[in-house]
């Protein structure tokens, strides 16, 4: 059996110093080619974890390791991440006013490229067309500024174009469905299908709080963590489970150990 395209074990992670624990000793495996969803009460830790993966500085790694296609990633800069194919799509995406969508992209790809190596402008512009289009978005979309007035719907769609564009190995997919009405998540659903499609390698961790995502991104796997740990992993039907009984059937487990 291959190795997991991602491979968390032991990993611990607090905010850098404090001395409280978000994470207490995750261990996930995500394979190529599959969507993990992750789901779990508020402050459970996952948008910590999320974080954590892609290497963000707020966050000190105290223990475990991070494996990503066999190799530890946990010395890697984020941008280094980045390059090897990890993707964060954030809950909250930030405004870059002044900036176009076509020109951050074409800047974050143009980073990726060897030392020496000069960006094909017109490949490039071939690349964003056939994107928008695979993702239906209308080409005006690129000429906006990044998420500079835009609403919580499009906010997510660029995350999902900036992952279409950047053809990560892992995407690591934050409460991407927190905000939207039901007809922006279900463009954005239809977004992360079509990329799935794409590329049939494409590993995906999604997270979030909520079964509705789930009606339209189907989960080879669900996982819950509660109190910085996966406490429970199965199959799709546990979102179903948990969508009809909450947690407390999972605390009362916990309680019981």
């Amino acid at each position: 059996m291959s190795e997991p395209l991602l491979s968390i074990r032991g990993l611990r992670a607090r905010v850098e110093g404090e001395d409280t624990e978000i994470l207490r000793g995750v261990d996930l495996d995500v394979e190529r080619g599959q969507v993990h969803a992750l789901m779990g009460p508020n402050g459970s830790g996952k948008s910590t974890l999320a974080k954590v993966i892609a290497g963000h500085p707020t966050y000190e790694v105290t223990g475990g390791e991070i494996l990503f296609r066999g190799e530890d990633v946990l010395e890697l800069e984020p941008d280094e991440r980045s390059r090897e194919g990890i993707f964060l799509a954030f809950q909250y995406p930030a405004e870059v006013p002044g900036v176009s969508i076509a020109n951050f992209l074409r800047t974050a790809m143009s980073a990726r490229l060897a030392e020496g190596e000069e960006m094909d402008v017109f490949g490039f512009q071939r690349t964003l067309t056939e994107k928008l289009e695979m993702l239906r978005m209308d080409p005006g979309f690129a000429i906006r500024y990044v998420n500079d007035g835009f609403s919580g719907g499009e906010k997510k769609r660029n995350e999902i174009l900036q992952m279409a564009v950047l053809q990560p190995a892992l995407a690591v997919l934050d409460e991407t469905d927190s905000g939207l009405d039901i007809d922006a998540l279900k463009i954005v659903s239809n977004g992360v299908n079509r990329l799935s499609e794409a590329d049939e390698a494409l590993g995906v961790l999604l997270i979030t709080h909520y079964k509705r995502i789930l009606n339209y991104i189907q989960p080879d796997r669900v996982h819950v963590m509660m109190a910085g740990r996966i406490a429970e992993s199965g199959g799709a039907s546990l979102a179903d489970k948990l969508e009809a009984e909450g947690y407390d059937w999972l605390y009362q487990a916990a309680a019981a150990v």
